[in-house]
């Protein structure tokens, strides 16, 4: 993690249905030394080169061909700036998508703002809501 001690760990929350998938894989490959999940054959983290090379032909299984052309996901990275806007835009509050992101909020807000969309009208409804409980 960018910034912190190559040791310290964070939790992630996530649905139980990538729990289960992880713990299945865990129990078919375990994991490297390191604690990763994806290594190579002798342990080792993939080279960045046969990554890109593995995931830019995945893009063309999971993209239309219009799509593939586009940047969308050009890198897997790219999934979580996905996450992290999904997450905001589903509503849910960025001090808990922050903490998601291994992110401060300050953080988040700067990066993120700009891909919170369509909220206006929801955050209307919930002021009119709040007003008319008081």
């Amino acid at each position: 993690m960018k910034h912190r001690d190559q040791k310290a760990t964070r939790l992630v929350p996530i649905p139980p249905e990538l729990v289960k998938i992880l713990r299945e894989h865990i129990d078919r490959f375990g994991v490297a030394e390191d604690g990763r999940l994806f290594r190579t054959g002798s342990g080792k983290p993939f080279p960045g080169s046969t990554v890109s090379k593995v995931w830019r032909e995945a893009r063309t299984y999971a993209l239309t061909p219009d799509q593939v052309a586009s940047p969308l996901a050009a890198r897997p990275y790219d999934l979580r700036h996905a996450a992290v806007s999904l997450w905001l835009n589903a509503g849910v509050h960025a001090p808990e998508a922050a903490e998601r992101a291994g992110h401060g909020v300050d953080v988040l807000l700067r990066v993120y703002a700009k891909c919170i969309d369509g909220q206006r009208e929801v955050a209307n409804q919930r002021i009119l809501a709040a007003l008319n409980a008081a």
